[in-house]
């Protein structure tokens, strides 16, 4: 049954599965499913403009995830979501409100990381296109990501 897969990958993740996803691929599905929705720690809602050049910022430079990248500048969705005030920021955008004036000045989370049970839980909203992998600093922080994931 198509309703029970979120409440077993969410119990397998709190038994101490670690989970890493990007983009739609993990904070867009599952829509009808709370539990998934707070094991991810954000549920997307909109990319104001769809693909537009924007910064990410980096807020936990010193995080081992993190360590040695610097902010930089893409080209992709600059994802609106509803976040999760427990998760654990790493990188961010500010929306300039040129396609959606209501939300000028938002900064939203782009990168986070948290504990759901005994499980750690990575995300990334950046990972639109494959080619965007080829980027040094989403392929680092991919690769990191899924290893901190992985460890108990």
């Amino acid at each position: 049954d198509v309703y029970k897969r979120p409440l077993n990958l969410c119990a397998a993740v709190r038994g101490g599965v670690g989970l890493a996803g990007h983009h739609g691929g993990m904070c867009d599905a599952f829509r009808e499913s709370v539990d998934y929705q707070f094991l991810c720690g954000g549920q997307w809602v909109a990319h104001p403009g769809n693909i537009i050049d924007y910064k990410v910022d980096l807020t936990q430079p010193d995080d081992p995830i993190m360590k040695g990248l610097k902010s930089f500048e893409h080209r992709s969705e600059q994802y609106y979501m509803h976040v999760d005030p427990a998760i654990e920021v790493l990188a961010t955008t500010t929306f300039t409100g040129e396609h959606a004036p209501w939300i000028d000045g938002v900064v939203m989370p782009v990168v986070w990381k948290k504990r759901y049970g005994a499980g750690r839980v990575f995300y990334s909203s950046l990972g639109h296109r494959a080619y965007e992998l080829d980027v040094p600093e989403i392929r680092t922080l991919m690769t990191r990501g899924m290893l901190w994931a992985a460890r108990e």
